[in-house]
């Protein structure tokens, strides 16, 4: 597979279409219907709550650990139910290694509760890595992706991982799976709100990355040329109210030749994605079935079919 440039769009970026005065009419009256909706109140409560968290953790993410690889476990009843039962049923699921990437303006600390969760899941390799969003664009933070890759790799001795991606994370990760070739290395990539059509939001900053993230972009265009034989799984989480992806489903993967499940939240803020419980159980469940095809490996799990 031909591997574009790092640093340089193939092409100029194409003009946005102009949307009629009836279709932003239309956006503008379903947007303010939305705001008497008892759950995207409730939501919009809980996205503050964790904003201001998330502002209070943020200098933690600076000096933590992106984590270890973990011993094996040859004692298990000291463990929790839930873990237990996932290193007696499916050992190899339970230590394929969990890379997690952050958005813009972010770290690894966005993660604390997704890597408890998958911890107490019974997921003994969780790792998260740091990347600078200020000064970078996509295809190079692709590029320091695939080095962190290899080393998990190297580290753990499997040969094939998941990567989980926030926002700018999850669009860093399918530019590394689709373009670079991280399809020999990634199992399942899981997207947290990314905007995988490009969003308008990212035209209230001049920036070269928010410039690669808007629709329409040269960087945009790339992602949406073909992609054969793919070996990656996707799923794809997205709310209908989240504020940074603008539309609203401009964070659906949709290809014809990527394997994408997409999952609707109702109510759910940008960055309440990585720690709500749906959100976790959801992931958890998906990361215990090592299917390749996006068919489950066991009896009476829920199937891995597309639905948004």
């Amino acid at each position: 597979m031909a591997t574009p440039h790092p640093l340089r769009d193939p092409e100029p970026a194409t003009p946005e279409p102009t949307d009629s005065w009836v279709d932003r009419a239309r956006s503008v009256l379903d947007a303010a219907a939305g705001l008497f909706d008892p759950a995207v109140v409730a939501g919009a409560a809980v996205e503050t709550a964790w904003l201001a968290a998330h502002v209070a953790t943020w200098p933690v993410g600076l000096v933590t650990g992106r984590g270890r690889v973990s011993e094996p476990a040859y004692r298990l009843e000291h463990l929790p139910p839930a873990r237990r039962g996932l290193l007696v049923h499916d050992l190899e699921a339970a230590g394929t290694p969990i890379l997690l990437v952050h958005g813009i303006v972010s770290n690894r600390s966005i993660f604390t509760l997704l890597r408890r969760g998958l911890t107490r899941r019974g997921f003994t390799n969780v790792f998260a890595m740091n990347y600078a969003t200020v000064a970078t664009d996509v295809r190079t933070a692709a590029l320091r992706l695939a080095e962190e890759v290899e080393e998990v790799v190297a580290e753990t001795g499997f040969e094939r991982i998941h990567v989980i991606g926030h926002s700018l994370g999850g669009l860093i990760g399918r530019y590394y799976v689709t373009r670079l070739g991280g399809d020999a290395r990634v199992h399942t990539l899981v997207t947290l709100g990314t905007p995988h059509q490009g969003t308008r939001a990212a035209y209230a900053v001049p920036t070269r990355l928010m410039e690669q993230m808007r629709p329409g972009s040269g960087l945009m265009r790339e992602l949406d040329r073909p992609v054969h034989g793919c070996r990656t799984r996707f799923i794809s989480y997205w709310s209908d109210t989240d504020v940074a992806i603008v539309p609203r489903r401009s964070a659906v993967l949709r290809h014809p030749d990527l394997r994408a499940r997409n999952v609707r939240l109702h109510g759910a803020g940008h960055l309440t994605l990585p720690m709500l419980g749906e959100v976790v159980h959801g992931i958890g469940a998906a990361l215990a079935q090592l299917d390749t095809d996006g068919s489950t490996v066991r009896s009476g799990a829920t199937p891995l079919s597309p639905r948004d």
